[in-house]
């Protein structure tokens, strides 16, 4: 069985891990000639963590980030307003990781190259466009045309391959939230493994979490208008101003941190709209699906994006798996629809929890954010 991956963030190369570990090989393509460690912290749940453990990543994880004890409520003068044990401290069967979104891209890099050998990733071949039949799927890169039995589009949230399956989507759709996010050389709080969410009395909102010994991930997030479509672009990468982020939360005196020192001395400084998309009735057809943001774009709200794009993986590689009696090929795109059937439904659960979530989060006193916690941990199955 031949499998074609478009893209190689953290959602395309675990799948490539995943499906190497059910015994079936797959080759991944990316637009990028010279992959990079690009972007900022993100966090992986103790469900994806437990998927990355399956893969005998386990031991490489604290290299590159930091095991998360606990979220930390707070208002804007740093006084604590609620805690929520988190990962092996909140009684999960796995650690729940901050870590920097390049390092763990680089690592699964490496590892997928490692064991799948080095062509196995083609940088440098971003899909153009693709067609199928009931044999196979030809995709067209720089270069020439490639041909795999099955294609698994995990090429982000402007896949070029979800605009072809569902023309005439729209834009995408705008919270009214617009996010900084920052990577600062400092020293960790609260004893270093705790996330704080800081909920300014204007409305502002600001997190941060280490991702490293000395190494501090920041977002800010203000609210300008009211949800509907996104009227312009949304790029992970956009350069940000500190003049706008500390207009927001320049005064705030935490007292265990200095909030305009950390934000002045950013190693980065990305700006990006809090978008997400609709659910779609069905991902792909035939031959081809979807997997990660390309599928199922949602607010980082949960800590959930990273996270739901290595689920897929791990659903996909089982489903793909379970067609393979023998030498015989399977019908792959059984597996694909079992694999669409499950994990849509789960992950529209989750975009409209998140959705719910950060409406929720408009709550100040305790018994609100505990409410607010405990029904996102329902309704996305995390304590599962």
């Amino acid at each position: 069985m031949e499998v074609l991956i478009a893209g190689a963030g953290i959602g395309g190369l675990t799948a490539a891990l995943t499906l190497h570990a059910n015994g079936i090989e797959a080759t991944v393509i990316e637009r990028v000639r010279d992959p990079k460690p690009l972007g900022v912290g993100i966090n992986v749940l103790p469900h994806a963590v437990r998927e990355l453990e399956e893969l005998g990543l386990g031991d490489r994880l604290p290299e590159i980030g930091v095991a998360t004890a606990e979220h930390v409520y707070v208002n804007e003068r740093g006084e604590r307003l609620f805690t929520e044990p988190r990962g092996l401290a909140g009684g999960y069967g796995s650690p729940q990781y901050s870590v920097h979104r390049g390092k763990l891209q680089m690592l699964l890099l490496e590892v997928v190259r490692q064991r799948l050998g080095e062509d196995a990733v083609r940088t440098g071949s971003g899909l153009l466009d693709f067609d199928q039949d009931a044999d196979e799927v030809r995709v067209r890169v720089p270069g020439g045309t490639m041909r795999a039995e099955v294609l698994i589009a995990a090429d982000g949230v402007h896949s070029t391959v979800r605009a072809a399956l569902h023309p005439g989507e729209g834009p995408l759709q705008w919270s009214g939230t617009r996010m900084w996010r920052g990577v600062t050389a400092a020293r960790p709080f609260f004893g270093g493994r705790s996330a704080a969410l800081v909920r300014g009395g204007d409305g502002v909102e600001m997190i941060v979490y280490p991702i490293g010994p000395d190494s501090l991930n920041w977002v800010v997030l203000a609210r300008e208008a009211g949800p509907g479509p996104l009227p312009g672009d949304a790029g992970w990468n956009t350069p940000g101003h500190v003049a706008d982020v500390l207009a927001r939360v320049g005064d705030w005196d935490l007292g265990w941190l200095d909030v305009p020192w950390l934000v002045s001395h950013s190693e980065a400084l990305l700006e990006y709209p809090m978008v997400d998309r609709n659910p779609l009735p069905h991902w792909g057809t035939g031959r081809v699906t979807l997997l990660g943001d390309a599928a199922h774009p949602m607010y980082p709200v949960g800590a959930n994006g990273a996270s739901q794009s290595i689920v897929d993986a791990r659903v996909l590689a089982d489903e793909l798996a379970r067609d393979l009696p023998g030498d015989f090929p399977g019908d792959f795109p059984g597996g694909l629809a079992a694999y669409q059937k499950i994990r849509r439904e789960e992950t529209a659960s989750v975009v409209a929890a998140n959705r719910e979530m950060h409406a929720a989060l408009d709550g100040r006193s305790a018994a609100d954010l505990a409410a607010a916690t405990a029904a996102y941990r329902e309704r996305t199955a995390a304590d599962r």
